[in-house]
């Protein structure tokens, strides 16, 4: 047996080397900044597509909350009327103004004018609610109702032009 090695052929790669071929993944391939470029150009283009149409309402682009032709006839019911609740958050500024006149009175009568239009938007929404119920019943008798009582009240507390996706029926159109 011999002393003398005969070593692997090859000097050991400097640390920095070692590490560097670590991290280059093969599922990710090189890229070069160009190419990052065009790839987050072409994620925001797909991105706002996405967000337009879930914005029109197209089924495909819809999150699963908003999927099926009950939630749809919800939407277009709840869209067709006015409600109090999407008065709410502007009377509520109109309150929040109120309260810095330093008159006890009007501080008063707006905010018991704040609790009673939420009151209002309560009991409108269990009638709404009520409502929504009985109508997809009706249309859909095999569909289960459960949840749509409180999406269509959700959906009436919200401003109209704020609503997404966006309505697609006017005030006071008959919804079928």
């Amino acid at each position: 047996m011999t002393t003398e090695s005969t070593g692997k052929g090859r000097p050991t790669p400097k640390r920095k080397d070692a590490q560097a071929k670590v991290k280059v993944s093969s599922l990710s391939p090189v890229v070069t900044k160009e190419q990052k470029r065009a790839q987050k150009l072409a994620v925001r283009a797909d991105r706002v597509g996405s967000r337009a149409a879930y914005l029109r309402g197209d089924e495909a682009a819809l999150p699963s909350r908003d999927r099926g032709p009950e939630r749809r006839f919800v939407r277009n019911y709840v869209d067709a009327r006015r409600s109090i609740g999407e008065y709410f958050l502007p009377i509520i500024f109109v309150v929040l103004v109120l309260t810095l006149i330093q008159v006890p009175a009007i501080q008063f009568a707006a905010i018991a004018m704040m609790y009673l239009v939420l009151l209002i938007a309560v009991v409108d929404g269990i009638f709404l609610g009520r409502r929504i119920q009985r109508l997809v019943h009706a249309k859909y008798p095999a569909s289960s109702t459960k949840g749509l009582a409180m999406y269509a009240w959700l959906r009436s507390t919200q401003m109209r032009r704020l609503r997404a996706p966006h309505p697609q029926t006017k005030v006071g159109d008959v919804v079928n």
